[in-house]
């Protein structure tokens, strides 16, 4: 599992020249599943992402939550956080997920932020053509990914 998270200010998704999500200060995270991703890898990525100490503190140092700033997270589906550019100038998808399966750990995601840690979560609409626009506070990204986790 690939979460990209962007700290914004703002962000937003629209379709079809509808808002359907918006926030303000917070992240927006772009998620993407791969074929051998699970519930269990979810739960920890996302516990992860509450955890993430990216915010400033009163001394300037990155030191706070999103839960310690009483942030909002837009969560957005992105497939492509698995495009593989090795060979040739076409992407290959194939590692990741399948729609049904990357759907179900999207849900799940998106419930265990809202029901466990209580963050306030807006989402895009799986699979659709979304447009986002966010104003990336910093600017500040950084790339979590579940093959990483745990490793020193």
């Amino acid at each position: 599992m690939r979460l990209l998270i962007q700290r914004v200010s703002e962000a937003s998704v629209t379709i079809d020249g509808a808002v359907i999500g918006a926030i303000g200060r917070g992240y927006l995270v772009l998620f993407g599943a791969c074929e051998t991703d699970t519930e269990a890898i979810a739960d920890a990525m996302v516990k992860k992402l509450v955890g993430l100490r990216i915010f400033e503190d009163e001394n300037g140092k990155t030191n706070r939550s999103i839960g310690d700033v009483g942030g909002e997270m837009l969560v957005v589906s992105q497939f492509t956080l698995y495009a593989d550019c090795r060979h040739g100038n076409r992407p290959s998808f194939t590692r990741a997920g399948s729609p049904e399966a990357a759907n179900k750990l999207y849900e799940h995601a998106v419930e265990t932020l809202r029901n466990t840690y209580g963050v306030r979560v807006q989402t895009g609409s799986f699979g659709a053509d979304m447009k986002v626009r966010l104003c990336n506070d910093g600017p500040f990204t950084v790339l979590l990914d579940s093959a990483e986790l745990g490793k020193e």
